[in-house]
């Protein structure tokens, strides 16, 4: 009986040390859009353009939750406690849709949505979403594709922007990229609306 009771005593104190994940941050990043369609505002297909924006594709540094850091021309590191609500691509896909609403006055489909009239397809790479350690800045880098009609010509852009940052931390990344994303998004949306 003294050993089971033994053992018990030994275990109670070490799984209080066992941690099955990393430790949270205190807080987590998101991005807000500048510009957003009111509440309650109605627009239809039938009488607005419609437009379909896919979540873009991504490379590996970018496929976490997790604010990367270039830190030379061939290292990636990570921003310490800076995580994203969700992975970048999707944040940004979000955003694009609310700019490109709020200023084009298209109706924004989801895939989804879009099976049976897609109207105009946006998509393409979201290339950098992160921090330059070398000058400081903010880096969004959007490589876009714009299919405006049913000829399914591609059209294609670069969109970049760049926003000075004061320290490589996590208080520094969210406003920074946050304002550099808008930049870029309000960029694609005056594209769109041509």
């Amino acid at each position: 009986m003294r050993t089971p009771l033994a053992i018990l005593a030994l275990a109670v104190p070490l799984a209080a040390c066992i941690s099955f994940g990393a430790k949270p941050p205190p807080s987590l990043l998101t991005l807000q859009a500048e510009a957003s369609v009111p509440v309650g505002q109605q627009v239809s297909s039938a009488a607005a353009k419609s437009i379909t924006i896919q979540t873009p594709s991504v490379p590996q540094s970018l496929a976490t939750a997790r604010v990367p850091v270039q830190a030379t021309a061939t290292t990636i590191a990570y921003v310490e406690e800076a995580l994203w609500v969700e992975v970048p691509a999707r944040l940004f896909a979000r955003l694009v849709s609310d700019t490109v609403a709020a200023r084009t006055g298209r109706v924004v489909l989801s895939t989804a949505q879009s099976i049976s009239d897609p109207g105009a397809r946006l998509g393409g790479e979201l290339r950098s979403f992160g921090l330059d350690a070398t000058t400081r800045e903010a880096v969004v880098t959007f490589d876009a594709s714009l299919i405006r009609g049913s000829d399914n010509a591609v059209e294609k852009r670069r969109f970049e922007a760049r926003v000075p940052v004061a320290a490589i931390d996590a208080a520094s990344a969210g406003p920074a990229l946050n304002q550099a994303a808008n930049q870029v998004a309000g960029q694609v949306a005056e594209w769109v609306g041509r």
